[in-house]
Formats: C-alpha cells, structure tokens, sequence
C-alpha cells in the first residue's frame, strides 16, 4: 500500500524552475531516501508536501486524500510531521516544553478550560507531559528535559527535533539531513533511532548526503539533479546508474 503518492509536482520561483513534473510513490512502513546535488530541489519538496510552499502544479495524495494545497496545520493534523535542515528549535524553552508544544493538536479542552484549570484539562496536561517525557525517553534525551533546549550539543538538537515532530503521532516523518554536522557516534545513534521508528510502524522519506547513512538504512532511493527525478530504485541499483555518478561527479 502506497502511503503518499506525488504525481507531476512542479515548482517555479518566477523563471527559475525548482521541481519540475516530479512524480513517485511511497509505500507505508517504508525507509527512502531523497538524494542529490545542492541546489537539486529537495527541500523544496518537502516544503510543497507541508504546505509550507504551495505547488505550481501537480498533486499530491496522502493516504488516498489530495492534500495539495492544505494548509501546514492540517497537513500536520493528517499525520505528517517533518524535521528542517536549518534547526528550529524554540532555544529559550526547557527540552520538556519543546515537546509539550507539538502535544497541543492532541489537547481537546478549550480556552475557558484552561484558564479555569479545570479537571479535564489538567488530567490531558498530565498525559501530555507523560507522553512527551517518553519521546524524550525514545531519543535519549529524558535526563535533559528541564534544561533550555540552546544548551544542548548540536546533535542532541537534531534529535530533539525528531522527538518534536514525533511527538504529533505521525505516519509519515519526512527529516531533512538528520545526520548533518553530526560526528560518527552521533550519525550511528541516529541511524539506529529512524530505524526504531520503521518498526514502530513510520513511514520516513529523509533527505541526505551522507552516503552510508543512505546506503546503510535505505529500502528505496530517490535521485533529483536541478530540480529534476532522474533515477529511482535500491541502494545497489542508485550507487551504479550512471546518470546518478554523472550528477554528483561530473563527465
């Protein structure tokens, strides 16, 4: 079963042509791989898909449903969550409240309830917080929860970041380079986190350039070069296309 279906996505910036007629299909549970130059679109493609950028053309499907167009907070609200490749962290906020923030699609009680702090609103807060200390649990980061998320190592920040997003239950985690600026530890720590998140049943398309991590943890990968799919397939088929070599190396 296909998760997202994408067919035909374009965008142009004016003259300049970012994506151009992208078409391909994830399947659920699945780990892909989006690689390519910089400047080669992909960020832009998770940003259509989020609805953080609106499409020139084309459509995309998650689930079954057309989600082109909608708006980020019920692309969100539909179950897909996503890291940046830029991190965007809230700095002066604790670790904990990093979290608690994404918990807030969850939370059914309304403003007079909160301010009342009534009893149905503080028994979600309290789940909300349970729920956010076992993210937090799940990337390693449970005993850094009362301090500001600034004072973290850059890693710990990029895996505070997946936390975040996995703290709004998605089914599809798009994670834009995950591993950047990441040491070897680090990077393996990572590896091993989205692998877990496959077997809780993720669905996760990452954007990398770290080619073992690509090779390592990859079922399918998908190649784009100035905003154009020019290959598609198994990490074995991706590594020996020479079309894939003729991108990242030249003639």
């Amino acid at each position: 079963m296909y998760l997202l279906e994408v067919r035909g996505l374009t965008k142009h910036f004016g003259g300049i042509k970012a994506i151009e007629d992208a078409s391909f299909k994830i399947k659920e549970g699945s780990i892909v791989s989006i690689i390519g130059p910089n400047g080669a679109g992909k960020t832009t493609l998770f940003n259509c898909l989020t609805g953080i950028t609106r499409m020139t053309r084309g459509v995309a499907y998650f689930s079954g449903r057309t989600i082109s167009g909608l708006p980020p907070y019920d692309i969100v609200r539909l179950g897909i969550a996503r890291t940046f490749q830029n991190i965007r962290l809230f700095r002066e906020m604790t670790v904990l409240d990093n979290i608690l923030v994404s918990q807030h699609l969850k939370i059914k009680a309304g403003f007079i309830d909160a301010v009342m702090r009534g009893r149905g609103f503080l028994s979600e807060e309290r789940t909300a917080r349970e729920k956010a200390l076992e993210y937090l649990d799940f990337v390693g980061l449970r005993e850094q929860a009362p301090v500001p998320s600034l004072s973290l190592s850059y890693g710990d920040q990029r895996r505070l970041e997946i936390a975040r997003a996995l703290a709004t239950d998605p089914a599809l985690l798009l994670l834009d380079e995950p591993t950047a600026g990441m040491n070897p530890q680090e990077t393996s720590e990572t590896m091993k986190i989205i692998l877990r998140l496959q077997k809780m049943g993720k669905t996760i398309v990452l954007i990398e350039h770290d080619m073992k991590v690509v090779m390592g943890i990859s079922e399918t990968v998908i190649v784009f070069d100035h905003g154009v799919k020019i290959a598609e397939g198994s990490p074995e088929v991706i590594k020996n296309e020479p079309m894939v070599i003729k991108a990242y190396l030249g003639r």
